[in-house]
């Protein structure tokens, strides 16, 4: 998120939205936000069962997560690009974003 956060003039100069969801509730998120100064929206509170359901991202029952999950939505509110990542590496970055969009 603090990538997004660096960046977010850019995303804002093309008049697009950055949003961020948790599974997290309020304190932690609200902890998250302050931390990293984010000024872009932040979800909290999600079910992680019902998220995973409802968009594919992988679900770790025993701990009851899902990874990091990552979408770059259009204007026509379809979905144009997702990426799930179990690790930091592969995860969509502010940059990628930005060049996607461009194309």
């Amino acid at each position: 998120m603090l990538d997004f956060q660096r960046n977010i003039k850019e995303f804002e100069k093309r008049d697009i939205q950055v949003i961020a969801a948790s599974a997290d509730q309020w304190e932690n998120a609200l902890d998250t936000v302050e931390r990293y100064k984010l000024t872009f929206r932040v979800g909290y509170g999600l079910n992680p069962q019902s998220v995973s359901a409802l968009t594919g991202a992988f679900y770790n029952e025993k701990e009851n997560y899902i990874h990091a999950t990552g979408f770059i939505i259009g204007p026509n509110f379809k979905i144009e690009n997702a990426v799930y990542s179990s690790r930091s590496i592969g995860r969509l970055m502010a940059k990628d974003c930005l060049e996607f969009i461009g194309h």
